[in-house]
């Protein structure tokens, strides 16, 4: 594994406060949802949503999901993205201690840190949880040291 590329894939999810995650539906379409997430390892991603959220309910019923991180004003031709396959599911009332610790010990300015309490009992939102079975990084074709000339994936281990 190439260490350059795995350090690629570590700066743009570092680069980026939002997600799109990839669901699917009860009829088997695809849903996309963009969710801001915090990431621990670069393989646990997480976010928090109402569980009555159609990509809640997707995750619910189908915790396979795919997630894509990039960033949306890179020139065209000069794009980098992270694509990651993973489980989801909400987190567990007795988790969300060590959780909630993890998910939210560093944060942006301004983005609330919650707590155990704001996930539990008659509370409107849940954490939730992907943890990453495997990572590949887009390079694009005129990447000057792994370009070839067409897009391409390429497995990473950030």
């Amino acid at each position: 594994m190439d260490e350059e590329l795995n350090d690629r894939a570590r700066r743009v999810i570092d680069g980026n406060s939002y997600l799109t995650l990839g669901t699917t539906g009860p009829d088997h379409r695809p849903r996309v949802s963009p969710v801001y997430f915090t990431h621990v390892g670069y393989r646990e991603f997480y976010w928090v949503s109402l569980p009555s959220a159609h990509h809640s309910v997707n995750v619910a019923e189908r915790p396979d999901v795919a997630i894509v991180i990039f960033d949306s004003t890179a020139a065209i031709g000069q794009g980098r993205a992270v694509y990651v396959d993973a489980r989801a599911g909400q987190v567990p009332d007795d988790e969300l201690p060590r959780r909630c610790a993890e998910a939210f010990a560093r944060v942006a300015p301004g983005v609330k840190a919650f707590t155990p309490d704001d996930f539990t009992g008659d509370a409107d939102l849940r954490l939730y949880l992907a943890r990453a079975t495997s990572h590949e990084l887009h390079v694009p074709g005129r990447d000057p040291d792994y370009g070839t000339g067409i897009d391409a994936r390429r497995r990473v281990e950030p």
